[in-house]
């Protein structure tokens, strides 16, 4: 069962970081990607919950599961001091 170890690790990493700035990058199908940064907020069992902010009056939380980092359809970066502290996927 490598990817329940995989996925485990995953989470375990994601968790380390929750309230740090991440970028985020998303395959939305047919060429289209999806790329914002935000602030790595919460994180379930299933599930990760990205805040971006759009502008000044509008808010967006944006969710993936580990299993899209694991199928690289989504990769999440976490900025430190302007370098990339954890990269998960390959897009």
């Amino acid at each position: 069962m490598a990817s329940a170890d995989a996925l485990r690790k995953i989470r375990k990493d994601v968790e380390l970081n929750v309230g740090k700035m991440v970028k985020l990058r998303a395959n939305r199908g047919r060429k289209k990607t999806f790329e914002k940064e935000g602030v790595l907020e919460q994180v379930y069992p299933n599930i990760f919950v990205v805040k971006v902010i759009e502008s000044a009056d509008f808010v967006r939380r944006i969710s993936y599961s580990y299993s899209d980092i694991l199928t690289d359809t989504v990769e999440l970066t976490v900025l430190q001091n302007e370098e990339p502290k954890l990269n998960y996927g390959s897009m």
